[in-house]
């Protein structure tokens, strides 16, 4: 063959190879650009995904191929993040991997720091055994809590020194919290959020009241709580239990009764439990007991500060979660024949 047909060949083989490297690389923006747009393979419910403090871009990425939400290789991500300008830009913390998310949705997500919210309720009415078992079930908390005493939390929470008794102290509402927070977090701001009611509420009482501090408001708001569900009774209830405290006649509340049983209450109260003194029988005792026996909610707080007038000093349960009230005793025994005593199994 001649030098010419040998340098014709030459042309040809170089030709083809650009042609193929210009094919390849034309293919590669393609299958790049694909990849930034394509949704990672979530499924049909939404998953999350969790990342520590201090991973790295390509352990996130190899997070997400272990877990066959993506196969694109890891330099298709370096790429994205560096067009991005998201490399050194991401947070940790809790991600929602929603149906139809795109790597590049889930990149501007973490560099925003947009975790995922979860909300912990505290329900008017709870004790502090219950709001410890409830935080105990919540996920994504950090549970430092669960080998500390009740004494221990309020110190870590920042209760008063005069009053160390966490019971009540913590305002029931709902909480936001993300992946890391503590549970002692949520109680902290529980507490404050509570500090900031009474603040509110406390200066713009009535006059007259048979409280000296809010925190006398708070152990009598937690008896009302417990006694009535019923919102137009809430005031009645704590006028009748702020008259008493006026004439120095006992509260004779049952939850009370019952908060001082602790463990040895089983779902019935008995005259012998009546007799029974705790600091919290307030049958057996004057005035109010040491420490609030759950957690009030603002309408209770309310209904403390602002009671209703009236002659009212005993009240009892219908049956229908309303309740009968009587200035008097004889008034009083005459309810409890009709309402107790008759419907009796």
């Amino acid at each position: 063959m001649s030098r010419h047909g040998t340098w014709r060949i030459g042309l040809v083989a170089v030709a083809g190879l650009l042609a193929l490297a210009i094919a390849s690389g034309a293919w590669l923006v393609h299958d790049y650009r694909r990849f930034t747009a394509v949704p990672l393979a979530v499924g049909a419910s939404a998953q999350t995904l969790d990342v520590a403090r201090g991973t790295s871009l390509r352990g996130i990425v190899a997070e997400l191929r272990q877990r066959r939400l993506t196969d694109a290789p890891w330099p298709y991500w370096r790429l994205l993040a560096t067009a991005m300008g998201v490399s050194s830009r991401l947070h940790a913390g809790e991600y929602a991997l929603a149906p139809g998310v795109t790597p590049r949705a889930l990149l501007t997500q973490m560099a925003e720091g947009r975790v995922v919210q979860h909300l912990f309720t505290l329900v008017d009415g709870w004790n502090f055994a219950e709001v410890r078992a409830a935080l105990a079930r919540a996920p994504k908390l950090r549970h430092l809590s669960a080998g500390m005493s009740d004494a221990a939390i309020a110190q870590a929470v920042g209760l008063p020194a005069t009053h160390p008794d966490p019971e009540g102290w913590f305002l029931p509402q709902s909480y936001a919290y993300v992946m890391g927070d503590s549970d002692l977090d949520v109680l902290r701001r529980a507490h404050a959020a509570m500090n900031a009611l009474l603040a509110r509420l406390w200066p713009a009482r009535a006059q007259g009241l048979p409280l000296q501090t809010p925190y006398d408001a708070l152990i009598l708001a937690s008896i009302v709580e417990k006694e009535t569900a019923q919102s137009d009774e809430r005031a009645r209830i704590a006028g009748v239990f702020e008259r008493r405290l006026q004439i120095g006649m006992r509260l004779q509340t049952d939850p009370a009764v019952i908060y001082g049983m602790g463990a040895a209450y089983h779902g019935n109260i008995t005259r012998h439990d009546l007799e029974t003194d705790t600091p919290y029988n307030t049958y057996t005792r004057g005035g109010l007991p040491p420490t609030p026996i759950a957690m009030p909610g603002e309408p209770a707080l309310e209904a403390v500060l602002h009671p209703a007038a009236g002659k009212s000093l005993y009240f009892v349960a219908k049956g229908d979660g309303t309740h009968v009230f009587s200035a008097t005793l004889e008034e009083q025994n005459r309810a409890v024949a009709l309402y107790q005593l008759h419907h009796k199994p």
